[in-house]
């Protein structure tokens, strides 16, 4: 699923831009990273979800994230300082704002010595978002070249609508499932979340050429 308001959107979809577009904070993020002029971007994870369990839930005072995770694509970079100083950028634009950027195209590089175990490269940024360890969390939204807003969500958004943490085995396995369920105390700050118990004990690959699908439904 990958989709702007150029073309119709489901009830959810439409939802989550409505959400994001009623957020000054979540929008001048966006142009932020915009301003970089990288291909392949986007805001995703923690602060879309965030967001969007805030206004599930009624809160006006909505919670506050560790960080705003940019992910982005860029196979033909191989320094990193150039992440670092793209990240400057951000900070030097928004310093209120904890920038978190990473390029997905060079995730493999550092994902042993982080998490133990390695992993192979990811072929695009939407590859990228369909490895991140909850599938509602795997959301991400960016501006395309008209300043409209577009929905990456490789699993679609069922479960992030549906309040429900459920374990992606693409690259997470159940350790690092169980650690963040016990790090992010999802139900402490959302008490209509639903936390499910993860099926994999091991990386398992995940057809997200399927979940873009209305009938979609996560393992």
């Amino acid at each position: 699923m990958s989709r702007n308001p150029a073309h119709d959107y489901s009830a959810d979809e439409a939802a989550l831009v409505r959400i994001i577009e009623a957020s000054p904070y979540l929008m001048s993020a966006l142009h932020a990273v915009q301003s970089l002029g990288q291909e392949a971007w986007c805001i995703g994870a923690g602060a879309i979800r965030a967001r969007v369990w805030d206004e599930l839930h009624g809160y006006s005072d909505h919670s506050a994230t560790p960080d705003i995770d940019v992910a982005y694509f860029d196979a033909s970079c191989n320094e990193p300082a150039t992440e670092q100083a793209l990240q400057r950028q951000l900070s030097i634009m928004h310093p209120e704002i904890p920038w978190e950027l990473t390029n997905q195209a060079k995730l493999h590089l550092w994902y042993e010595k982080e998490f133990g175990y390695p992993i192979k490269p990811l072929p695009s940024l939407l590859a990228g978002i369909a490895a991140w360890p909850e599938f509602a969390t795997a959301v991400g939204v960016c501006l395309d070249a008209q300043s409209r807003l577009t929905v990456l969500a490789p699993f679609g958004l069922r479960d992030l609508f549906a309040m429900v943490i459920r374990h992606n085995p693409a690259i997470a396995d159940a350790k690092i499932y169980a650690d963040r369920i016990h790090r992010k105390q999802f139900v402490q700050r959302w008490p209509k979340v639903r936390i499910l118990p993860s099926i994999y004990s091991q990386p398992t690959a995940i057809d997200s050429a399927a979940p873009g699908t209305s009938n979609f439904n996560p393992p």
